[in-house]
């Protein structure tokens, strides 16, 4: 390699080896979960019948979530689409786990030559390295796969540029937000404020209005139009008249939380920055929520957070080298180690920590059976499931879900240990005639809590 071209790859070796060491370490948990046969929810079920579908060329529909459910009628991902050839060419659930690994790679390949640029080599790789193993990152990882994959590399590629005062790569990286995800539209808007103002060209306005158009298209028109009840589903939970009648509902524990970790990995000087207006979208429908699953630093809702605390705290410490506060100066040299050190601090509360002691954390006492149980059900047959081997069974079967009205399925698979069944169905056949009166079961598997019946 001549001089000339080692020079040119130089600056993006340590980005370049940041993201590289963040996949490794994530997909080595990936597969820690899924030897284990660990199934924290049914999205990765979900995403892969999605995924499955598109492969194929067909619509979204997804069984899990009912029968003829179009998965578009749930949340607005259409950016998605993009999973079905990785899919055909590798058609595995746990393809879409190392894809999502990869996507928290590149954003973290981008975000450390960003702060590189900004801090230099030893204080910008620490800070990627703080950012790439950050709180909302592992958990999202910890949760298994969603659609926010896509808008954690989307939102840091748009960020860097913007730290770097790239105003048409900006845009173009955030312009696809509004695919991956409805509220996103809103965050894509406020980000087109902020670099309005900082550039000081049309090219915000334009983006501002590109995420509220898309948003209310979305939210207006197409989800209602897909979804079967015939509006947004999510719009319900969303209460800003009961926050206003009871403003201490913001007061919650598990918000402050939220808010304190924020402020803390992005250094405490995130809030110097205008970037920081960005994280309010997403942070408001989360709050103004009454379902307490979503204010808290837990399952993957704060990773679309990440880059742009970390893109904020970036552009802050860079703001304040023209203070003109003596005081302020010298803590925005000394931020970026806040942001180092808590990372370092909160490694012990995370999950990638559970690597420590893999048998204790990742027991595959149970692999055995789970295995047996799945080699019974044959390929393509119709399965209805908890949520214990479906992320295992729904790359090859057609699954539904058990706690919706399914047609009689050739196949139950239960998991009386791990698949979130109510206490009173004790076995398959008491599921079976709970769901299925009419139609006759008969146990072909049982051991270790996993049982398959066929339906006769």
């Amino acid at each position: 390699m001549s001089r000339s071209r080692a020079g040119t790859l130089r600056p993006f070796v340590l980005p370049v080896g940041v993201g590289l060491v963040s996949i490794a370490a994530y997909t080595v948990f990936s597969a820690m979960q899924w030897r284990s046969f660990s199934a924290p929810s049914w999205d990765l079920g979900i995403f892969t019948q999605l995924a499955r579908q598109y492969a194929a060329f067909d619509a979204p529909i997804v069984t899990i979530k009912g029968a003829g459910f179009n998965l578009l009628g749930d949340h607005f991902h259409p950016l998605l689409v993009l999973l079905g050839p990785v899919f055909a060419v590798f058609p595995h659930a746990f393809t879409l786990l190392v894809v999502q690994n990869a996507l928290f790679g590149v954003a973290a390949a981008a975000l450390t030559f960003g702060a590189i640029t900004l801090l230099g080599r030893r204080t910008g790789t620490l800070f990627g390295l703080a950012f790439a193993f950050s709180w909302g990152l592992q958990g999202a990882v910890e949760a298994q796969f969603h659609e926010i994959a896509f808008a954690v590399a989307l939102l840091a590629l748009s960020l860097t540029a913007f730290l770097l005062r790239k105003w048409m790569a900006c845009l173009l990286w955030a312009m696809p937000l509004v695919f991956v995800k409805e509220d996103l539209g809103l965050t894509v808007a406020a980000l087109g404020l902020v670099l309005a103002v900082r550039s000081r060209r049309p090219l915000g306005v334009w983006l501002a209005v590109w995420g509220i158009s898309w948003f209310a298209l979305a939210s207006l028109v197409i989800l209602p139009l897909l979804n079967p009840n015939g509006a947004w589903a999510y719009s319900s939970s969303i209460d800003p008249a009961g926050i206003l009648a009871d403003p201490a509902a913001l007061l919650q524990p598990q918000k402050g939380v939220t808010l304190a970790l924020l402020l803390v990995a992005g250094g405490l000087i995130v809030v110097r920055s205008p970037l920081a207006l960005v994280l309010l979208p997403t942070l408001a429908w989360r709050f103004l929520s009454d379902n307490p699953g979503y204010w808290g630093p837990t399952w993957q809702y704060s990773a679309v957070l990440m880059p742009i605390a970390f893109g904020a705290a970036l552009d802050g410490i860079v703001l304040v080298r023209r203070s003109g506060w003596r005081w302020l100066r010298g803590y925005g040299r000394q931020a970026a180690s806040v942001s180092i050190v808590a990372a370092l601090v909160l490694a012990t509360t995370l999950p990638l920590f559970k690597l420590t002691d893999v048998p204790a954390n990742f027991s595959t006492d149970r692999a055995a059976a789970a295995t047996a149980a799945l080699r019974v059900v044959p390929d393509g047959a119709s399965v209805e499931s908890d949520i214990g081997l479906m992320n295992f069974l729904v790359e090859r079967t057609d699954v539904y879900w058990l706690g919706n009205a399914n047609p009689v399925p050739d196949y139950l698979v239960i998991d009386l240990q791990a698949g979130g069944l109510p206490a009173e169905w004790t076995s398959a056949q008491v599921v079976g005639r709970a769901l299925h009166p009419d139609a006759t079961f008969t146990t072909i598997y049982a051991a270790d809590g996993y049982e398959v019946a066929q339906s006769r």
